[in-house]
């Protein structure tokens, strides 16, 4: 008999065609879930009978309580390397092997300079215009030459980030509890001498930080209070990294000039969010990491992941 493999939250129905799948063909039957599942109960009617789960990302959380209700669980394929949202010690007492895969950067870095591109020139609002018969023109865009770009975090992707705001002939700088001069003139930024006078000094302010005790809620209300009037905001990190009514209410009261947001506090966002009406945001469903070549190593390594676990030897394992 076949093993049932689920996966989850394929939301564009490519999961079985960016990569090869024909390795397990004969021993696994895949059934993909374009639809997302919001609730402990509705994930565990329809795992139910499942041996194998791919899931996306972090956007689904196996607790303790959801293990215990999926007895024929055996293998957990998480994309990427890193998942907080695995009870990985509840895995193990349930018998079940979690395996990762690998991750490019190169996305997110991308997805982060288009928020910021749309922002600075009005995209959005310029192209619905034309569309819908609007004014010709009505935005004045904001120029990044020149400007300074703030990056709250160096890490691989905002230094990667930072390489594209200097070609750009961007001044940037960056801060981060544990970023060093020699880190940042490696990468030929400037230090920040602190995370307040970033925010206050920069026309840009792009997030790359993980989510930590240390970065939640790292901007709240009198962070935001700092930047420039015509400063935007751009975060394809993670959500709660700022307090998310302090930015709605920054929002609103047009203290900040935009914001750029890929990630939010509910993921998918509810019909009914304010996210999704708020003034002067550029919004995005957490595209960050969602390309074809990045599908194409999470589902192509999925794959091997199965077939490693069938024989016995399972390959890039977490927890």
């Amino acid at each position: 008999m076949k093993l049932r493999c689920a996966v989850l939250d394929d939301f564009q129905s490519v999961a079985t065609t960016v990569a090869d799948w024909s390795p397990v063909a004969d021993s696994v039957d895949v059934v993909t879930f374009p639809q997302h599942f919001g609730t402990e109960d509705e994930l565990a009617a329809a795992l139910d009978g499942f041996d194998i789960v791919v899931t996306l990302r972090e956007r689904v959380a196996f607790p303790a309580s959801l293990f215990a209700r999926l007895p024929a669980l055996r293998l957990l394929i998480a994309s990427g390397m890193r998942n907080s949202v695995i009870d990985h010690a509840a895995a193990e007492r349930h018998g079940v092997t979690v395996c990762g895969t690998a991750s490019s950067s190169t996305p997110p870095v991308e997805h982060t300079w288009a928020l910021l591109l749309g922002l600075a020139r009005g995209v959005v609002a310029e192209a619905t215009a034309l569309r819908e018969g609007g004014p010709w023109q009505s935005t004045l865009g904001a120029d990044l030459h020149g400007s300074r770009l703030g990056l709250l975090g160096l890490g691989k992707i905002g230094s990667r980030v930072a390489q594209v705001g200097l070609a750009f002939g961007m001044e940037v700088t960056a801060w981060s509890q544990n970023l060093t001069e020699e880190r940042a003139e490696e990468v030929g930024v400037g230090l920040a001498a602190s995370k307040e006078e970033l925010l206050a000094s920069s026309d840009f302010v792009s997030i790359h930080l993980a989510l930590g005790e240390r970065t939640r809620g790292l901007l709240g209300a009198a962070e935001l209070g700092l930047m420039r009037p015509t400063g935007y905001l751009v975060n394809t990190s993670r959500a709660a990294i700022v307090d998310q009514d302090a930015l709605l209410a920054a929002l609103r009261a047009g203290t900040i000039a935009g914001a750029g947001v890929d990630v939010f506090d509910i993921e998918p966002l509810p019909a009914d969010h304010p996210m999704r009406t708020a003034p002067r945001l550029l919004a995005t469903p957490h595209l960050g990491y969602v390309s074809r070549g990045n599908y194409r190593t999470y589902y192509g390594q999925a794959v091997e992941d199965i077939v490693a676990f069938l024989a016995g030897s399972p390959v890039r394992r977490l927890g």
